[in-house]
């Protein structure tokens, strides 16, 4: 049987803050292709996780490999060329410029644009193919900053696929979101992983359930419990510290 090698590995990382533990030994596998939700209270150190992934803060000590290659510490521009993007929890986009514009803007710091930049017309595609994976087409040429919050949590997205990522983390996509928003960003992040392994902390469990193939739960920094959505949400430890009794 072929044997699958992980995307991404964490090994026993952690971050420490003076004397407190926000990631706490933890390590974690993702398969190429993988749609994984991390859950867990606040404080459990979801963010500083993706901080740590992503580059933005050293770690204390563990290690992280992207497709087999050691990634711990480098900076952030390093390990976003590799094919590693990430959307934060808060909307960060080109309020003045419309949402082809700032598709476009994201796009300069693809990792391929240098040879990309002799065809434009690929370029031009390139916006259009992902104005239409995060539900835009029809607002386009709308200024960002009137766009609603949800519209502006996928145009966010969207700057994120322009740099061309193998592994996307999505860092709480339907904070703020009304049901029917968050149901369409369920339906838009499943429709990405033709392409993308993908990333995600949420606290919303619907949107969790409509998109989980495998959960990790952390807490205290730690992780707790990592299985199947059955598996978590039958889990007795798991429903005591996070998803309450019914």
């Amino acid at each position: 049987m072929m044997v699958v090698e992980p995307i991404l590995e964490v090994d026993e990382l952690s971050q420490r803050f003076g004397g407190l533990m926000a990631v706490d030994n933890v390590s974690i596998r993702l398969a190429p292709g993988e749609l994984r939700c991390i859950i867990g209270p606040n404080g459990a150190g979801k963010s500083t996780l993706f901080n740590l992934i992503s580059g933005a803060i050293q770690p204390t000590s563990g290690r992280v490999r992207f497709r087999g290659g050691d990634i711990t510490g480098q900076p952030v521009h390093r390990i976003a060329k590799l094919g590693i993007g990430r959307k934060f929890q808060v909307p960060s986009v080109f309020e003045t410029l419309t949402v082809r514009e700032n598709l476009g803007v994201a796009g300069l710091n693809k990792r391929l644009r240098p040879r990309d930049l002799v065809d434009r017309a690929a370029y031009r595609r390139a916006i259009d193919d992902t104005l239409g994976r995060v539900s835009l087409g029809g607002r386009a040429d709308v200024v960002a900053g009137v766009l609603a919050h949800g519209e502006k949590q996928w145009l966010e997205i969207g700057m994120a696929l322009m740099t061309d990522p193998l592994l996307l983390l999505l860092d709480e996509p339907t904070a703020g979101m009304s049901a029917d928003e968050t149901h369409q960003t369920a339906r838009l992040v499943r429709g990405l992983t033709d392409r993308l392994t993908i990333l995600v902390i949420e606290h919303d469990m619907q949107f969790v359930r409509d998109i989980a193939s495998r959960i990790t739960v952390l807490h205290r920094g730690a992780v707790l419990r990592e299985g199947t959505l059955a598996e978590i949400e039958s889990d007795d430890v798991v429903r005591d510290v996070y998803l309450g009794r019914r």
